[in-house]
């Protein structure tokens, strides 16, 4: 670090800049003192000797005024950096360029010494962009002689302020904004224990409740827990007034680096005695009880308050929503304790009002069964989440458009492209309305893949993830990605060579390759080398950045870098979102980083992107790895299918429930022409009152998912008491997670999304004959 006495401050550079000038006066002085002595006669030497000595008495005028101007600036100079030594703001002088000269005792502490670095780089950890604010904040200071901004940063909120020191120099100062509880309402009157910690474990505050456990107010966490470090979600003994006891820590990180860490009832669940059938239910703290499948069985008084009346037995999936990949999948995890008791913020199911709970499920075993316990803050309460719900909240609600328009143009779409299979098949290759027809089927083609898109984004696509190893994925996409990025640019590959595999759907992930290699190509319309590289990654510690907590553990990283034009920071924040393009108009859809958004986030990964305008553009991807040699589930084998009855005709008989009268029109035409003979009803109750004929045979049941009155499953269920061997063929322009539950349920049932064509219904139809 630089210390203004020791090195040469702005200001004293500016004032030493005088000397050059007086060299050129004492050279000038020199010169005319040597040609007097040259010309000996009176009339030429004295003019000459009068000009040496002017410009002698020029050159140390203006030699004393530099060091009097550079002294002055120099003590200056001291005197700010004495006066910001002990601030308890980071405080740093920088000259016109943003070299740091001084850093106070805050700044070495945070930062570290920064000697010859520029300001922009020692805060780059703490701004996304910081060089776009620090020009802006110096340009202002330069203009009205002070400047400052507040801003959201990594740490919390951030004061940055800036004040002019001379012509060049400059004063930087960074305080931190933190919210203080005020009133009834603070942290100081609640009812459970609570303390706010720096990093490095010294306490800054504690409330009643602690306080009331501990006895005193103490300065380090040393004094109150005797298992540190403390791990969130874990037990840990606390040392009180009455002995040892046990209680669950809950952590939440504040502003400015700050901690907040809750002490919650232990979660040991056994059997409440019969003296004392309230334990759990008077408990101040809201808790789930689940069973290994993901149903309640039982919610305390606390989660009834925050979530309404809860039915014992209801899946958990059917009380909370906004997980953004299936529930069950994260209940699976938290019972084998991949989880790490990370919470996740969902929102409740319930019509009168919204409410977020930040849920953290804990594993516990309970008469030798395996179990969960959920533990639930209101989080819609805490303000370091209120950007995130925000955001969230935008999501779900484009998220839920997405779905309804999916399911209404899926309809639509499965009729026409269904319909214009059925005029294929009347016309040859030769006939001049061949191909109109193969037209209208490629943009209804075209239109799917759109509401697929759609869909990807809302994260309610259907994915059919399997073990892969991205070397041989990106291996197999390769022919295809250069066929995509054309002559100009070279693509890249560089792998780790012992790569984990990783769990995905392949098609879906080879989708979001294509979309950002294509966006790569994009930037560099001059040509370049998009790079695609992965490698093994460990996070020891959680990784935030971007409103997102990256839990630690294993992951595969996969960056796809290009040398473009980069993207400006003011939309860096909005390019996931649907329909958004920093393209014209015509070059692109905006679906293309949102459908990759989509994609990655339902398969439980995460998305990053960096970019520097003029530079270039890197999308980073982190995948959960799986270990070495992980092999997929055997894919379920079929129960045998049921013999037919003899009285059937064709190859089989076909119950065809839809309440779209086109979509019923298209798919009992197509199934006819292939020789099955086809019973249509337009609803669920019609389709009950037909199968209350004994002697009808049904083979096949084909019904849509969503309809008035009984859907699909509530009256196949009804059907299935009396005809418990028929074949089950769900379709539905909804995604198949929203059939999932009740899928399970029903033995030999598959499910069909539409649209489908007239070969995907037939083959499907056959396929659960056979």
């Amino acid at each position: 670090m630089s210390h203004p006495a020791l090195s040469p401050h702005p200001l004293t550079r500016t004032a030493l800049a005088l000397s050059p000038r007086c060299i050129w006066l004492v050279a000038g002085a020199a010169i005319c003192t040597s040609a007097a002595v040259l010309f000996r006669t009176r009339d030429v030497a004295l003019p000459l000797l009068a000009a040496a000595a002017t410009l002698a008495a020029l050159a140390i005028v203006l030699w004393a005024l530099a060091r009097r101007h550079a002294t002055a600036r120099a003590q200056l100079h001291r005197q700010i950096a004495a006066f910001v030594a002990h601030d308890s703001s980071p405080s740093f002088t920088t000259d016109g360029d943003g070299a740091i000269d001084y850093q106070n005792r805050a700044a070495l502490e945070r930062f570290g010494s920064c000697g010859g670095k520029t300001l922009t780089r020692a805060l780059s950890d703490v701004f996304a962009n910081p060089a776009a604010v620090l020009v802006r904040l110096q340009n202002k200071a330069a203009a009205l002689g002070a400047a400052r901004e507040e801003m959201v940063t990594r740490r919390g909120h951030v004061r940055v302020c800036v004040h002019q020191i001379g012509e060049e120099g400059y004063l930087w100062r960074l305080e931190d904004l933190v919210d203080r509880p005020a009133g009834g309402r603070g942290a100081e009157n609640i009812s459970l224990p609570m303390l706010t910690a720096t990093r490095t474990g010294t306490i800054l505050f504690m409330n009643e409740a602690l306080r009331r456990i501990v006895g005193e107010r103490v300065k380090s966490l040393d004094r109150i827990f005797a298992d540190l470090p403390l791990r969130p979600g874990d037990e840990h003994e606390i040392r009180s007034t009455d002995g040892s006891v046990r209680a669950l820590i809950a952590e939440v990180e504040g502003p400015g680096g700050r901690r907040e860490i809750y002490l919650l009832p232990s979660l040991t669940i056994q059997r409440p005695a019969a003296s004392d059938p309230t334990s759990f239910e008077s408990l101040p703290v809201a808790l789930l009880r689940l069973s290994a499948e993901g149903r309640v069985i039982a919610a305390n008084r606390a989660a009834r308050g925050l979530m309404g009346a809860v039915e014992a037995e209801v899946p958990l999936s059917e009380v909370l929503e906004g997980l953004g990949r299936p529930v069950a999948d994260w209940l699976g995890d938290a019972l084998c304790g991949r989880t790490d008791r990370r919470p996740e913020v969902l929102r409740v199911r319930r019509p009168d009002r919204e409410v977020f709970l930040q849920v953290t499920l804990s594993r516990v075993m309970e008469e030798g069964r395996p179990g969960l316990v959920a533990v639930m803050s209101d989080a819609t309460q805490l303000k370091t989440l209120e950007a995130q719900f925000v955001q969230s909240q935008k999501m779900q609600a484009i998220g839920q458009l997405a779905g309804g328009v999916a399911h209404d143009f899926n309809n639509l779409l499965t009729a026409i492209s269904g319909h214009c299979d059925l005029l294929l098949l009347r016309h040859d290759k030769g006939d001049p309305d061949y191909a109109d027809l193969v037209q209208i089927n490629q943009n209804a083609n075209r239109a799917a893949s759109l509401v697929g898109q759609l869909l990807a984004f809302s994260r309610k696509q259907t994915l059919k993830p399997r073990i892969l190893d991205l070397r041989d994925t990106l291996s197999d996409l390769t022919h295809l990605l250069n066929r995509l990025v054309g002559e100009k640019v070279r693509l890249s590959l560089g792998h780790d060579p012992v790569l984990r595999p990783i769990r995905a759907d392949k098609r879906q992930l080879e989708q979001v390759f294509m979309n950002l290699v294509v966006n790569a190509r994009d930037a560099m319309p001059e040509g370049g080398v998009v790079r695609i590289e992965t490698e093994n990654l460990k996070l020891s510690v959680e990784m935030k950045r971007d409103r997102v907590a990256v839990p630690p553990g294993d992951y595969v990283i996969v960056k796809v870098v290009d040398e473009g034009v980069g993207i400006a920071p003011d939309k860096l924040a909005k390019i996931f979102e649907p329909f958004y393009t920093t393209k014209r108009t015509g070059e692109g859809t905006g679906l293309g980083l949102s459908t990759a958004y989509g994609i990655v986030k339902q398969t439980g990964g995460f998305i990053f992107v960096d970019s520097v305008q003029g530079v270039g553009t890197t999308f980073t991807l982190y995948f959960p790895a799986l270990d070495y040699g992980a092999a997929d589930e055997p894919e379920p084998v079929a129960p045998p299918a049921p013999r037919r009855s003899e009285n059937s005709t064709g190859e089989g008989i076909v119950l065809l429930v839809e309440d779209e009268a086109p979509v019923r029109a298209f798919a009992s035409r197509a199934l006819r022409l292939r020789g099955f003979n086809v019973i249509e009803a337009e609803s669920g109750e019609e389709a009950l009152r037909l199968l209350e004929d004994p002697e009808l045979v049904v083979d096949v049941f084909v019904t849509d998912v969503i309809m008035p009155g009984l859907d699909g499953p509530t009256w196949v269920r009804e059907a299935l008491k009396a005809r418990p061997s028929v074949r089950v063929i769900f379709v539905s322009g909804y995604a198949e997670d929203s059939l999932q539950d009740s899928q399970a349920k029903i033995p030999n049932s598959i499910f069909l999304p539409k649209p489908f064509s007239l070969v995907e219904l037939t083959s499907t139809v056959q396929s659960q004959l056979n």
